[in-house]
């Protein structure tokens, strides 16, 4: 087979297509949903609570900004542990890690519903909470990558980025969910939510991670991995190949993955802000969240099917370009405090934009690297490229100025990095019409 495909051999290579596939898809979407539920969770109460319950002596101002910055703790640490996720996934299989990942994700996510606050323990409270957010981080560092690759490697090659969208559809229901659990703990009387209610969303991961630990373990490896480490050539370590001969493949997901901060500013930085200092109630703009979640999880899969047919880098391109514009309607439109207009606009950026680049992502940087480091390449380029998105909400709250229009700054820095993603997509080898053994090469 060659590595461009024309028409017929398109038509032929659909035939190739792992028995497990579907499994895959449902094991990455499940995967994916635990790990941005808990951090979503994470980051909802780092905006709503986090300032008073573990840095009540810093006041509101530099309480937030520190709250914020245990967001960014998480991404840190990812780089390091994807070299050694993404090692053992090259090596030992994709599987064993995708369920070590899991379950690193749902006990440090319920551990931090059983932390003692600062008024308890004092200041060995926030470092707990550190520790925990670091462990958290670890976790996610293996988790997509992972996911994307055991999906994308057991799908057709006609459907390898609806596929692979399901790791970020994964992502939006994790959003889903966590924002109907933040929307009804949040609306308990003030004392019993700082006191226990915060507590019981962080509790509850462990149901999907025991749910999704089930269906990972039931999963088999994909064939085109098995070929990959079954041949007799010499073993490299995957880290040294991929900074040898694939760093501008990492240069560019590093690029590509600006387009991330559009999340935790809309999430974490937008939710704090709006409620404290715009003066919108909570329940408008977790309801904001809600809506746009549940409408991604019909979006990306459509955006996946469309990226299969026409190519990832049109529909990557121009959710970049409606994200850069619509982010600053949207924090105008919460600084006019009008509910219409803060769901409107919501929907324009998160829906419109958000969901076409976050579900052709995973397929468009897993597509540069081939089977052998696919896991490395994706996990350590991918991680380095959320960095900036941890901190992200710690810049905007920088950023932020008095005032109605003091919103401005933290549009232009979001615009910016999708901007750059978009630029940085256009250097990218299209790779739709590539057979799934030659990406890559």
């Amino acid at each position: 087979m060659t590595s461009t495909f024309d028409g017929r051999a398109v038509r032929a290579d659909t035939s190739v297509r792992s028995p497990h596939a579907r499994r895959a898809a449902l094991a990455s979407f499940v995967g994916s949903t635990l790990e941005y539920y808990d951090f979503f969770i994470y980051a909802s109460f780092s905006a709503l609570a986090f300032n008073t319950l573990f840095f009540p002596d810093l006041g509101s101002f530099w309480g937030t900004i520190v709250s914020m910055a245990t967001i960014g703790i998480g991404y840190v640490v990812r780089p390091l542990a994807a070299l050694v996720f993404g090692h053992f996934g090259d090596t030992l299989g994709r599987k064993r890690m995708l369920v070590v990942t899991l379950v690193m994700m749902g006990v440090a996510t319920s551990l931090i519903g059983c932390l003692p606050t600062y008024g308890a323990i004092g200041v060995a409270a926030p470092i707990l909470l550190v520790l925990l957010r670091a462990v958290q981080g670890a976790s996610a560092a293996g988790e997509s990558a992972g996911a994307a690759s055991l999906a994308l490697e057991h799908a057709p090659a006609h459907r390898r980025a609806l596929a692979a969208s399901w790791v970020n559809t994964g992502a939006a229901a994790g959003m889903l969910l966590a924002s109907l659990v933040v929307l009804v703990f949040s609306g308990l009387p003030e004392d019993a939510f700082l006191s226990w209610g915060w507590r019981i969303p962080f509790l509850l991961s462990i149901f999907v991670a025991l749910a999704g630990l089930v269906i990972r373990r039931m999963l088999p490896e994909s064939e085109v991995f098995e070929e990959a480490v079954s041949t007799d050539e010499p073993k490299e370590m995957p880290a040294k190949v991929i900074f040898r001969d694939h760093w501008p493949s990492v240069l560019r997901v590093v690029g590509c993955g600006l387009f991330a901060v559009v999340s935790t500013i809309f999430s974490a930085f937008a939710l704090s802000w709006g409620t404290h200092e715009a003066g919108v109630s909570r329940t408008v703009m977790v309801g904001a969240t809600v809506l746009t979640a549940a409408l991604a999880l019909v979006a990306q899969p459509a955006a996946g099917i469309l990226a299969d047919r026409i190519g990832r880098k049109p529909i990557f391109i121009t959710g970049n370009l409606v994200c850069a514009v619509a982010i600053s309607g949207f924090f105008w439109a919460v600084s006019q405090r009008s509910t219409a207009l803060i769901l409107i606009t919501a929907c324009i950026v998160m829906v419109a934009g958000y969901s076409l680049v976050n579900a052709v992502g995973p397929a468009l940087y897993a597509e540069m690297f081939e089977t052998r480091i696919r896991y490395s390449g994706m996990a350590i380029s991918g991680q380095l490229a959320l960095v900036a998105t941890g901190f992200a909400p710690t810049i905007a709250a920088a950023l932020v100025r008095p005032g109605p229009n003091g919103w401005i700054p933290v549009a232009v820095f979001t615009a910016c990095c999708c901007l750059v993603s978009a630029v940085t997509t256009l250097t990218v080898r299209e790779t739709y019409r590539t057979s799934t053994t030659d990406l890559g090469k």
